[in-house]
């Protein structure tokens, strides 16, 4: 074998008519004397895939704890993965309490949930946070990618007005914060997630993008001729891989199309905006897919998701639940509600499910997405009904590259800061803040095997 230690550079793009179509990781990309001897370990991806209103937490707390523990009815979906996982218990974020505030606790759930920081109540244009973990995250490393965070929902979202007992929307619709002041607000559009990676249509107005999208082509066959032309220089399993791939993104592209073309609103009297899928599975779904091609080709390495923004009234009688999400944490101990809650939980599951099974099955290099990622699911509150912010859900799946030690439930002292385990997850990336809202130090027993 002759080694002339050319390769393809990592940042290749198939381009053409104001499309930019990234690769993921091929063995070309790989320097030849480093294919010979040991490939470097790929990049670790953070997310945090959030979950509103609380979960019941009797469904959600494993029995037992280390590496024996159960599965809950709530985490069963998700036993595929039960050695991917670490399930942390005892964690609270304090500043998403009243203190002295009163009511408006979804927003604070939302508000401090990355930020450790207590918001300031008002409903006006004087709002004040924190700088989020994932922000910390994306302004020390977000410069190696095309994209320094990307952030994700799949709720309606706006920034203006009160939307929770005197606090603004913004706290109920983001997570992440750019700046004390600077919330990020997620983007709910599936087209216009699609569009801001891929490249296409993204400066139109939304006049002339429609009429286009009369005539529209797949992005695909935009890059067609360039496409033809990498594969005549790759071997047979890049060439497999880049087929795979593009099989991927012209998928994602056709279920946009789907949505676009369903004229359905979501429910009776609400609107449904173009490019949204009127099931919640399809809709949630099709983020999540994104959220994979966007971490297979290294355009970003930190995304935030909310599954639901806080406070949600999303019903979903696809599961047999036609009541409203946020009324029926409101459940006063009624068995039949809670039920009904622990059923949506589930459903949340499931779906989160969906993405880990992505993840696991994409290859970046010698491993896969998922063992190269920190995926924190959870919830600002615990108990809906009780509003409480003590005790969180708060699952961990993936070994961030060999970081986590998982397959394992630990059960922490009560009050222990949630934020220790952002401190800990960062320094993983090799970012390193000195402090993160009430942050006390590292959290313990996340890579070893006590």
């Amino acid at each position: 074998m002759i080694i002339t230690g050319t390769h393809l550079p990592r940042r290749t793009f198939l381009r053409g008519l104001g499309a930019s179509i990234a690769l993921p990781m091929l063995d070309a990309m790989t320097p030849a004397l480093a294919r010979a001897s040991a490939a470097p370990a790929g990049p670790t991806r953070l997310v945090f895939t959030y979950v509103p209103n609380g979960v019941s937490m009797t469904g959600w707390t494993p029995q037992g704890a280390g590496a024996a523990f159960e599965l809950s009815s709530v985490l069963k979906p998700m036993a595929a993965h039960r050695s991917d996982m670490l399930v942390l218990t005892g964690l609270a974020q304090k500043n998403g309490m009243a203190l002295g505030d009163g009511a408006g606790d979804h927003a604070r759930a939302a508000a401090s949930y990355l930020t450790g920081v207590h918001p300031k109540k008002t409903a006006g244009a004087d709002i004040q946070n924190g700088i989020s973990a994932d922000q910390i995250a994306a302004q020390a490393i977000g410069a190696q990618t095309r994209f320094a965070s990307i952030e994700l929902g799949c709720d309606d979202s706006r920034t203006v007005g009160n939307c929770d007992s005197g606090y603004s929307c913004a706290y109920t619709n983001s997570l992440a914060w750019r700046s004390e002041t600077s919330p990020m607000p997620p983007e709910t559009n599936p087209r216009l997630v699609f569009e801001r990676l891929f490249g296409a249509d993204a400066h139109l107005d939304p006049a002339t993008r429609q009429r286009r999208m009369l005539h529209r082509r797949s992005i695909l066959d935009v890059v067609g001729e360039r496409t033809k032309q990498l594969n005549g220089t790759l071997g047979a399993a890049d060439r497999r891989k880049v087929d795979e791939y593009l099989h991927a993104v012209r998928e994602i592209e056709r279920q946009i199309e789907v949505a676009e073309s369903d004229m359905r609103d979501l429910r009776p009297g609400i609107d449904k905006p173009t490019g949204i899928p009127v099931a919640y599975a399809d809709y949630v779904k099709l983020m999540f897919d994104l959220q994979v091609v966007a971490f297979q080709t290294d355009m970003t390495r930190v995304v935030t998701m909310m599954m639901g923004r806080e406070g949600s009234m999303r019903t979903y009688p696809e599961i047999g639940v036609p009541d409203p999400h946020h009324p029926l944490t409101h459940h006063r101990n009624n068995a039949d509600w809670m039920k009904r809650v622990e059923q949506i939980n589930v459903f949340h599951a499931e779906l989160f499910t969906y993405f880990l099974d992505k993840m696991k099955a994409t290859r970046d290099g010698d491993a896969s997405l998922l063992e190269r990622s920190m995926v924190v699911y959870g919830s600002g509150l615990s108990d809906g009904n009780r509003h409480t912010h003590d005790d969180l859900p708060v699952l961990v799946v993936g070994q961030g590259n060999g970081l986590l030690r998982t397959g394992r439930h630990v059960v922490y002292d009560k009050q222990t800061p949630m934020n220790n385990l952002f401190l800990t997850l960062l320094d993983g990336i090799g970012v390193r803040p000195e402090t993160i809202g009430d942050s006390t130090g590292a959290l313990q027993h996340l890579t070893d095997v006590s």
